[in-house]
Formats: structure tokens, C-alpha cells, sequence
């Protein structure tokens, strides 16, 4: 038998987090992400308990835990497009196609009375969220960023009714010696053209204030360049802070351009994280004292680089504004013995972002989806 019960106590909050954990456990592929970030979801005063609502389910077959969901709506993406959709997130099942509808069932019902026509995901609070059903690249390890997933999920959303919306690619990049002359010199050239000059931090800067300084310029070429993407939304003053305090552990500075004009705009960044999926497999993302050496010595030498986020300034998109990030990402490659880069998501229909990628060695390698229904 088969029942669907809200998390509402400590005990299914725990059941819920660990659900996944479990149903991964020992799987060579899976990073699960920071357990302390995770529990933040059912904080009262979250930074998005402003501009979303929020409903936690867990599935029991026969008394057992099976299966997960979590719906999500966005007022404030719902109002700026005019839309009626709830978000489908945190989706874990056993290869059970009845504990699978079940979970869909009561989010159906739920997205129903709240006057919602449209389901889709998986999709998080924002886009900074893991988000994206992975339909290929079982073999490969995810990224610290992304979400790893069975095969058979795909058959089990399928089923239901669930429609493609949206795919997006990852890539691995290697370096490539090729290209380096041509970037260095266009770089130049643009730097000198409009003036241009990358941001330092100054000396005896905490790596704090650096963060603190630069992060308003950061999130407007960030605002400005993705808000016409899928699935996005601006960010508040809450969000913005938390987003800041979730990275700040992995952030280091010198993985960090951001591109400023003469009166110190920024127009364009590229944000790298050291990769530390090898750190967390196999762990339950709780900081325990084996994990952070582990995370410790990734961070002061990482094998790899995942990608974070990059954006330029619309008005200077086709400006050439993009070299001296690349530069930067082959600077990383030689200056500091990285061996590859990751490049998370990008949009399937993205060619702007995706052509950067030529100027490496390019082995795509992963693609996730999200999904829609109409209720």
C-alpha cells in the first residue's frame, strides 16, 4: 500500500533530507549536497519565504519510505510572466511507477487548490538551485552544483504526462594551447578600447569584504544578463546574502574577474568554484571531520574548476567584452595546474554561451531536462 504524508515534524524533516542519501548511498556518481544548506528549506524565514510557497511530501510503500517532492510556488516568476506554475523539486523514487504518481497525485492536488494551472521542473526557488532531470551522462560524476539521478526517473515523469520544456548541456573542458596567442591579444585590444580594468582586491582585504565590495555589481550584470532565461528570477536583498553565505565557503578569490569600466561598472564576470565532488561522494554532506579534510586539501589544490556562473553586460555582449574571461579561464589552466573545467548548465539554444567553448577542448558530456504539465 502506498500513502502520502506533508512533513510537518522534526522526524519527517529528517526522513525527508535523508531520503536521498540513502537511495544513493555507495553510488559512485552521487554528490549530495551540504546537509546544513539542505536543512535551510524548512526554515520559517528563509530567503525566499517572501516570494514562495512552499509544500514538502513523503511517499511510503508499505510502511517504508520510498519517495519524495517538494512544490514550490514562485509568486514573484508567476508574476512577472503571467503565469500560474508550481515547481517540482527535490523529486526522489524508488523504480516504482504507482509511488511515483502518487507523489504527483497529491502535488496535482494541491498546485489545483492553490488556482495553479501548470506544473514543471525539476526547478528550484531560482535558478541558482540544483535544477534539471538528468537524461544523459549517467557514467559521470556530477558537479557539487548539479543533481545526480537515476535513469529510470526519466520513465517515471515521463509516464505521468510530464512534456520536455527545456534542456540544457554540461561540457567538460580541457585546455587547449591552440587558442591562447588569439585570446591574449583580443583581450588586449578590448581592455584598451573601452578603457577596461579587472577588479583586485586590495591589500589586507579579508576575503569577506572583497566579496561584500564587488557584490552589488556582481548581481546587476547578473539581473541583467540572465533575466530573460529559463526559469529565472531576481533576487532580494535576503537572497542575495544567502546566496553569498552558501558559496563563501568554496569562493576563493583568485577563481573570481569581474570586468569594470573607467568609473568601476562592471560589464562582465566568470566565477569558478574548485571542484569537490571527489570530496563529498560517498559522505552524507554533513562537515564531519573526515569530510573537511577532505574538502580542505581540494580547495587548496583542486584537480578542476566547475564553472559557477559567467555574464556580460548585454550592451557590450557582442563587443568582444567576453576574451578577457576567457583569458582568465586559460590563465587558470597554466598559472595554477587545472586540470579541467566543468561547465555546469547551459540552455540547448544558448549558442552565445556555448560558442565560448570552442576555444578549448570540448567534450560534452552531460544533458538534463525540465518538464512541464498542464493541470
Amino acid at each position: 500500500m502506498i500513502t502520502i504524508k506533508e512533513v510537518k515534524t522534526k522526524k519527517d524533516k529528517r526522513i525527508f533530507l535523508n531520503f536521498p542519501l540513502k537511495l544513493y548511498k555507495d553510488n559512485p556518481y552521487f554528490v549530495p549536497p551540504l546537509y546544513m544548506d539542505e536543512k535551510k528549506i524548512f526554515k520559517k524565514r528563509n530567503s525566499y519565504s517572501d516570494t514562495c510557497v512552499s509544500i514538502f511530501y513523503l511517499a511510503y510503500k508499505d510502511g517504508v519510505p520510498s519517495g519524495r517532492i517538494q512544490g514550490i510556488i514562485q509568486k514573484k516568476y508567476n508574476e512577472i510572466h503571467n503565469e500560474k506554475r508550481v515547481r517540482f523539486t527535490r523529486f526522489d523514487s524508488i523504480d516504482d511507477t504507482q509511488v511515483a504518481k502518487a507523489l504527483f497525485d497529491k502535488l496535482t492536488l494541491w498546485a489545483k487548490n492553490k488556482g495553479m494551472n501548470k506544473i514543471c521542473g525539476p526547478l528550484g526557488y531560482s535558478d541558482l538551485e540544483r535544477e534539471g532531470l538528468l537524461i544523459h551522462g549517467f557514467d559521470e560524476v556530477s558537479t557539487f552544483e548539479e543533481q545526480y539521478n537515476f535513469p529510470y526517473y526519466q520513465k517515471l515523469i515521463e509516464d505521468y504526462g510530464f512534456k520536455k520544456e527545456v534542456d540544457w548541456t554540461e561540457s567538460r573542458l580541457t585546455y587547449n594551447e591552440k587558442y591562447r596567442e588569439k585570446i591574449n591579444k583580443l583581450s588586449s585590444l578590448v581592455m584598451k578600447k573601452y578603457n577596461l580594468h579587472i577588479a583586485y582586491r586590495k591589500p589586507h582585504e579579508s576575503k569577506k569584504k572583497y566579496i561584500n565590495r564587488l557584490a552589488p555589481e556582481f548581481f546587476r550584470v547578473l539581473e541583467e544578463a540572465y533575466k530573460e532565461l529559463y526559469g529565472v528570477v531576481p533576487f532580494n536583498d535576503k537572497m542575495k546574502k544567502e546566496i553569498i553565505d552558501n558559496f563563501k565557503l568554496l569562493l576563493d578569490p583568485k577563481y573570481l574577474i569581474i570586468v569594470l569600466d573607467s568609473s568601476d561598472r562592471a560589464l562582465a564576470f566568470g566565477l569558478c568554484f574548485p571542484a569537490i565532488s571527489e570530496a563529498l561522494i560517498k559522505t552524507d554532506g554533513k562537515l564531519k571531520l573526515s569530510t573537511i579534510i577532505k574538502l580542505t586539501k581540494v580547495l587548496k589544490n583542486p584537480k578542476g574548476l566547475d564553472l559557477g556562473l559567467a555574464a556580460v553586460d548585454p550592451l557590450y555582449m557582442n563587443k568582444g567584452v567576453v576574451a578577457p574571461i576567457l583569458k582568465f579561464l586559460m590563465d587558470a589552466f597554466t598559472l595554477n595546474n587545472i586540470e579541467y573545467m566543468e561547465t555546469n548548465l547551459n540552455l540547448e539554444d544558448n549558442v552565445k554561451i556555448k560558442s565560448f567553448w570552442k576555444y578549448f577542448d570540448e567534450r560534452e558530456h552531460k544533458r538534463r531536462r525540465s518538464y512541464y504539465l498542464n493541470i
